[in-house]
């Protein structure tokens, strides 16, 4: 038992004849993606411990898995430094959606900076291997399309994206630094538009926004005239991309991109939505916010070369398994 944090830190032994369970730390576990790969890697047998400060995660998301003897929920900033013993650490601790990652801006660098130099001074500690969940968004507004890893980006250093823009920027460097000066074994995903269910309804990305407006018969609001793009991603093809990755060669540190390579336009999405619900809302324009990507789509060529990915499940069906889910919250009265 640790003093400092009363955390057990001894490895969960394994039944006899068996080999021990991997012991895998995820970083904001309790929120959308990061509950689902802490339930992807508890149904392969792993050892999870799921460490998050509920900002835009919740108990709700994890619930089902806190029975399991091999699942731990841990309360605890990133930002603060972690005392465990693991074997793998999947670095998803940061608010993702613009709404949130701009409550509190800076915050939002120290939980990217910060947590990334705690996580990486625990796999150090540990010798462990590190996933860092990059983002598309490091490529800011792009010049290049698609966007493929080699692309350096387009980002504005000032503007009001940028708190997580380079603040994951910044985690990339750490995370290969680290790796150079240090030998430690890392792994770097940049991760493209993903949905499906556990998104919060209040999330402010694309997906929810559209999907709680539909529902509610409140009109769809597209920003500028629409045709910006973006390309999704269902959690599930998501999750088995980061596995992949964190599963491939120590001599694979990526960066890769995982995303949908199918491209929509934001007004197609919204028409898209409003067939799915069957909802009589209409369509609004708004001004397009500073800094909004007008393009975004993923190269996915080392994704499939590298670890045999692709995404298989296609917007149509994953909006259908999305839209059921916001109408089961609505059904049980909860908004997160």
């Amino acid at each position: 038992m640790d003093p400092r944090k009363g955390i057990d830190m001894a490895a969960n032994p394994a039944p006899l004849g068996h080999a021990p369970r991997k012991r895998v730390l995820v970083t904001g576990g309790a929120g959308f993606i990061g509950s689902h790969l802490c339930q992807r890697l508890i149904e392969r047998g792993d050892s999870v411990i799921c460490l998050d400060n509920y900002f835009t995660g919740t108990r709700d998301n994890i619930g089902p898995l806190l029975p399991n003897p091999h699942f731990e929920a841990i309360r605890h900033d990133v930002t603060f430094p972690m005392y465990l013993e693991i074997d793998e650490i999947y670095n998803l601790a940061c608010p993702a959606s613009p709404v949130h990652y701009q409550y509190d801006p800076v915050q939002t660098t120290k939980t990217s900076v910060h947590g990334a130099i705690n996580v990486l001074g625990l796999a150090k500690r540990c010798r462990a291997k590190v996933l860092q969940a990059s983002t598309s968004e490091v490529y800011g507004d792009p010049e290049v399309h698609p966007q493929p890893e080699s692309y350096l980006g387009r980002v504005n250093t000032i503007g009001p994206r940028a708190c997580y823009d380079e603040g994951k920027r910044c985690a990339e460097t750490l995370f290969f630094d680290y790796h150079r000066q240090h030998g430690l074994r890392i792994k770097v995903a940049r991760i493209f538009n993903t949905y499906g269910p556990r998104m919060r309804p209040d999330d402010g990305r694309v997906v929810s926004n559209f999907i709680m407006q539909a529902l509610e018969g409140r009109p769809l609001t597209v920003f500028g005239d629409g045709s910006q793009t973006r390309s999704f991603c269902f959690v599930d093809d998501l999750v088995e991309g980061l596995i992949r990755l964190m599963d491939s060669p120590d001599e694979v540190t990526g960066p890769i991109n995982l995303g949908r390579p199918q491209e929509f336009t934001m007004l197609e999405l919204a028409e898209r939505v409003i067939a799915e619900t069957g909802s009589d809302s209409k369509i609004v324009f708004e001004p397009l916010p500073a800094d909004d990507p007008t393009q975004r789509r993923p190269d996915i060529t080392r994704a499939r070369e590298i670890l045999g990915w692709e995404p298989g499940i296609d917007l149509a069906d994953g909006l259908a398994r999305t839209i059921r889910y916001f109408r089961s919250l609505q059904g049980s009265g909860d908004r997160g």
